[in-house]
């Protein structure tokens, strides 16, 4: 079985290496022909994103919602491709298609000798964020929280793309010990979270309305930013063009430690939630993010405690 596994895992490391090589207008041409099939023949978890859309926008008309939908997968099909590209992009082409605004806040955070906390979504070519160690420079680390696949080579490949900019990953189960590690060595980090995932029923701790429904938010960073005071940032991506993207530094709270329970984490999701409400197509409406509702919840879990009620 670890051959075979070691076997695909070569087989799929070498077909994303010669994808890679192709340039970008014949990575679009194989998007727009992954489309049709996506969207017409596979019907990719197209009752979802239906249903996420209508749900999230019913000011909007049916027509509407339908040309998001194929806009939306147009996208998707474009963030596959755009990904795969990672794999060789040279540093001058990805400084020129990923556009980081705003730095030099972030910058005068890091000559105070404070470190970063940086919340994301799935929102444009996240995984392009992981680019911008070549934007750090000597400032300060990049690193970001990820949760490692179960097939260790596959891991291991996702980890070789996503670090081949200069990012560092950090399992999230080892969240704590790194960011200890770096204090400790007085080593300034910015530390991206990818925030608008479905937390694990023992994780909620905070709900509020987003995209017009009662949401479970992760406060995984929030906690670590508030023990740290670890400034809080987040990154306003837009789309200016296919293939080419801003990302602009935000503030959402300097001094995290002498924040309110959930200020920070709130901050957050109403910037998401501006942001997908500009360019609604880029964000993951294939993720499933309401599938845990605080009825549920509250039959599962202590709300005092926060912990799984015996049954």
């Amino acid at each position: 079985m670890n051959i075979m596994k070691k076997i695909a895992y070569g087989l799929a490391s070498a077909a994303l290496y010669l994808l890679s090589l192709l340039p970008f207008w014949v990575l679009y041409l194989i998007s727009d022909g992954l489309f049709y099939i996506v969207y017409y023949l596979v019907r990719y978890r197209r009752p979802l994103v239906r249903k996420n859309l209508t749900d999230s926008f019913p000011e909007k008309t049916p027509a509407e919602i339908r040309d998001i939908e194929r806009k939306f997968y147009g996208w998707f099909c474009d963030y596959i491709v755009e990904t795969v590209k990672l794999r060789t992009i040279s540093h001058r082409d990805i400084l020129k298609r990923m556009k980081f605004e705003g730095y030099e806040q972030v910058k005068r955070t890091f000559e105070k000798g404070q470190s970063c906390v940086l919340y994301l979504g799935h929102y444009c070519n996240w995984e392009w964020v992981s680019s911008l160690p070549l934007t750090l420079g000597s400032d300060a680390i990049g690193a970001q929280i990820y949760h490692p696949l179960e097939n260790k080579e596959f891991d291991r490949l996702f980890l070789r793309l996503r670090g081949r900019l200069g990012a560092v990953s950090v399992p999230m189960a080892e969240t704590l010990r790194y960011v200890a590690r770096c204090r400790q060595q007085q080593q300034r980090v910015i530390i991206g979270f990818i925030a608008d995932q479905v937390p694990f029923w023992n994780n909620i701790h905070y709900w509020t309305n987003f995209l017009n429904h009662d949401t479970p938010v992760l406060t995984g960073a929030e906690r670590i930013a508030r023990k740290t005071d670890f400034a809080a940032y987040y990154i306003d991506v837009r789309c200016v063009k296919r293939g080419y993207y801003v990302a602009e530094f935000k503030l959402l709270s300097e001094h995290p430690a002498t924040a309110k329970d959930f200020e920070i984490t709130e901050a957050y999701t109403r910037s998401l939630e501006k942001t997908i409400q500009r360019q609604p197509q880029y964000w993951l409406w294939t993720h499933n993010r309401w599938k845990r509702t605080r009825a549920e919840w509250e039959k599962i879990i202590d709300p005092v405690t926060h912990k799984m009620k015996l049954n």
